[in-house]
C-alpha cells in the first residue's frame, strides 16, 4: 500500500501539487487522471521518487520516504516496476536481453537463472519463444508493450507504476494491455499506479480513480461510481468524448 498525506510540490513560486491525500492497494490498479495542466504528471513522478516533494508524505507500506537515506532509497526503488509511455526498450537489445536488464542491475541471480525468470515472464504476457530473440524494431507495438510490461514485473516488485501504457495502440490492443496489468496487478498482488487521459483504461479497469484539477484532489472512487459523478469537472472530463456521451444516454435510458 501506498499512503499520501498533504502531499504539496512547488517549482521555484509555482505551487503544482497543493495538499494532497489518498491511498493505492495492493492487489488493485488505480488510476490518476486528469485535464492537461492538473498535476498529474507531477504527482506520478514524486511517487515513483523521481520528484522530492515539498511537503506532506509518501508512505510505502510503512515506509515513510521522507526519511529516506540514500541506501533506503535505492532499496525502494528494486521494488518498484515502472512501464513508460512509449516502452523505451533499449533497441540494441533483444527481447530477452531488455527483459533480464533490470536482473542484472538489481538482482544476485546466476545468467542461467535470469534467463529462465526472463523467459518465465515473458510466457505470461503471452509473446512466444520465436520472439525472444528478436529485436524490439523486429516486433509490432503491441509486443514491444508486452515486453516492457514483462520487464517491469520480471523483478517481482511490490509497486508497478505505468505512465501512459496505451500510448499510441489501437484500441482494441489497448484494452488487452489494460486487461493484462490487471491481472498481473491480482496475480502478484501488486500496488499498479497508473497515470492516463484514456477513459477506455479508466471504464475498464479503474478501481480506484484520482482525479485532479489545478493541483488538487477533486475526486476518487471506482470506475462505476465515475459513470454517475455530478461534479462538474469530472462530468466534462469523462463524457467529453462521442462514445462517452453514447454511454452516457444509455445509462439514462436504463435508468441506471
Amino acid at each position: 500500500m501506498i499512503e499520501v498525506n498533504n502531499l504539496e510540490k512547488s517549482f521555484d513560486d509555482v505551487q503544482v501539487l497543493k495538499g494532497i491525500s489518498t491511498t493505492f492497494e495492493e492487489g488493485k490498479t488505480s488510476l490518476i487522471i486528469g485535464s492537461s495542466g492538473a498535476g498529474k504528471t507531477v504527482f506520478f513522478k514524486c511517487l515513483l521518487g523521481l520528484f522530492e516533494p515539498t511537503g506532506g508524505e509518501i508512505i510505502y507500506d510503512g515506509d515513510n520516504s521522507a526519511n529516506d537515506t540514500k541506501e533506503s532509497k535505492q532499496e525502494r526503488r528494486k521494488n518498484i516496476g515502472t512501464v513508460f509511455q512509449y516502452s523505451a526498450l533499449l533497441d540494441f537489445l533483444t527481447v530477452e536481453e531488455n527483459v533480464m536488464f533490470p536482473l542484472e542491475m538489481f538482482s544476485d541471480l546466476s545468467r542461467s537463472e535470469m534467463m529462465d525468470r526472463a523467459h518465465e515472464v515473458l510466457k505470461r504476457v503471452n509473446l512466444k519463444e520465436e520472439s525472444f530473440k528478436q529485436y524490439p524494431a523486429e516486433i509490432s507495438g503491441g509486443m514491444q508493450k508486452r515486453v516492457a510490461i514483462a520487464r517491469a514485473v520480471v523483478t517481482r516488485p511490490k509497486y508497478l507504476f505505468c505512465d501512459e501504457p496505451n500510448s499510441g495502440l489501437d484500441p482494441a490492443t489497448a484494452t488487452v494491455i489494460d486487461n493484462l496489468i490487471q491481472d498481473l496487478t491480482k496475480e502478484y498482488n501488486i500496488t499498479t499506479v497508473i497515470n492516463s487521459h484514456d477513459m477506455n483504461s479508466v471504464i475498464e479497469i479503474g478501481e480506484k480513480i484520482i482525479f485532479l484539477s489545478k493541483g488538487l484532489k477533486a475526486w476518487e472512487g471506482t470506475n462505476q461510481e465515475i459513470l454517475h459523478t455530478e461534479q462538474e469537472d469530472v462530468f466534462n472530463f469523462v463524457y467529453n468524448s462521442d462514445l462517452m456521451k453514447k454511454v452516457r444516454e444509455a445509462l439514462i435510458r436504463e435508468g441506471k
